[in-house]
């Protein structure tokens, strides 16, 4: 981290600039730690904080680490003890690392913005660093979208043209899309699938801001439930502002060759054939889907970021990029399979039209249907591409967030 030019050195000047951000980064947590405004940490105070951010401790167990800390006998931290104490004790558990290493850590694409933002302390939003992480994350979802492209477009194609007479699997389909349309067409949608990454993440992040001072929290972090409540009605803002975004995607995605020329071209088909309610077909099951969605990708990450601190946190405060990659997949996966019914009807209400002969059904019209004629199963129609997609889009985000960080002059851990 301290070897900021990478030439496997480090010379004085790099190991100042080191000590004085891992001090900035000591403060920030200190500061969000002291609640009376004290100058002095309290165990009682240990224990609130870590629950705030998903992390549950006993009172003993917070004195325990205080008493680590504490080095005059008063059952308190100050700021001398805190700076000194990860120095001193680099490989012990302690709070600082704790928090630093977890707090960002859900910023990874998969190809579904609904799960919750991530919350800023006043410090980080005077310093930019929260637009920093936003624009990093925004970059590393465009790139890891576009990478994985090809299973998103055959995701679509199989939820709306896939059925018991029509059993198509991951490599007819893509033979079908290479046949019909090149190579080309295997990303067809993916730049509506781009654009509405920075008009959804800057409305939801500041929809977050506004429902968590509504909520009365004079807290920097929400605990986990408001943290749901926030982040859930956050996503329904932002999806009901781009929502016309979503329905031009599956449209372009299901497009045939020559069909549109391009996005406005697209926009301007559908607004002529079938009026502005054309762009909000779907809409009720989509919001539905992100309760659910939200909702088990919060409680599975904070249940399994939990479980790791419980078993190896006492022997080291960083769980690696493994773990933390492994947390977020196994979350989103988890979020995705609750909610993915809900997002097959709306992406088929979304196309109807596009399918001739097809009636417009309504949503439970379609639920129906689709149990009556293939049953349970034909709910998750192309839930394999989309299982298949989430660790590559994973990874890739991760990788290209980190870069973008540090060019952004954000840290790493």
């Amino acid at each position: 981290n301290a070897d900021k030019d990478l030439d496997e050195q480090m010379v004085f000047e790099e190991f100042v600039n080191y000590l004085q951000d891992h001090e900035k980064d000591l403060r920030l947590v200190f500061k969000s730690l002291d609640r009376r405004r004290a100058g002095q940490i309290y165990s009682k105070e240990i224990v609130e904080s870590l629950q705030d951010l998903g992390v549950h401790i006993s009172q003993q167990h917070a004195e325990k680490i205080l008493q680590c800390m504490d080095k005059n006998g008063t059952m308190t931290i100050d700021w001398n003890e805190w700076s000194n104490y990860p120095l001193l004790h680099p490989k012990e558990n302690n709070i600082p690392e704790i928090t630093l290493y977890w707090k960002h850590s859900t910023l990874f694409d998969v190809g579904e913005n609904l799960m919750v933002p991530d919350d800023f302390t006043t410090e980080e939003k005077l310093s930019g660093i929260w637009w920093r992480h936003l624009v990093a994350g925004g970059g590393a979802g465009a790139v890891s979208r576009t990478f994985t492209a090809p299973l998103d477009r055959l995701k679509v194609l199989m939820q709306v043209h896939g059925s018991s007479s029509n059993n198509m699997c991951i490599m007819s389909g893509l033979t079908q899309m290479i046949k019909e349309g090149g190579m080309r067409s295997l990303w067809r949608g993916n730049g509506m699938n781009i654009v509405k990454i920075a008009p959804e993440t800057a409305i939801k992040f500041m929809a977050y801001e506004q429902i968590k001072r509504l909520i009365g929290s004079d807290k920097e972090t929400l605990g986990i439930l408001e943290r749901f409540v926030a982040g859930s009605m956050a996503g329904v803002i932002a999806q009901s502002t781009i929502y016309p975004m979503e329905v031009l995607k599956t449209r372009l995605a299901l497009r045939k060759t020559g069909q549109y020329s391009g996005i406005s071209d697209c926009a301007k088909n559908i607004f002529r054939r079938e009026g502005l309610g054309a762009f909000y077909k779907g809409f009720i099951p989509n919001m539905m889907g992100i309760i659910p969605y939200a909702g088990i990708d919060l409680a599975v990450y904070e249940t399994l970021k939990n479980s790791w601190l419980e078993k190896y946190g006492t022997k080291s405060t960083d769980p690696g990029v493994l773990v933390l990659l492994g947390c977020g997949t196994i979350s989103s996966t988890c979020g995705q399979l609750a909610s993915y019914p809900l997002a097959l009807v709306r992406t088929r209400m979304q196309a109807q039209a596009m399918m001739e002969g097809s009636p417009q059904m309504t949503m439970s019209g379609l639920f129906k249907q689709i149990i009556q004629t293939e049953g349970a199963t034909g709910l998750y129609r192309g839930l394999a591409p989309n299982f298949l997609k989430v660790i590559p889009a994973v990874s890739i985000s991760y990788v290209v967030y980190e870069n973008l960080k540090m060019s952004l002059g954000v840290k790493s851990r």
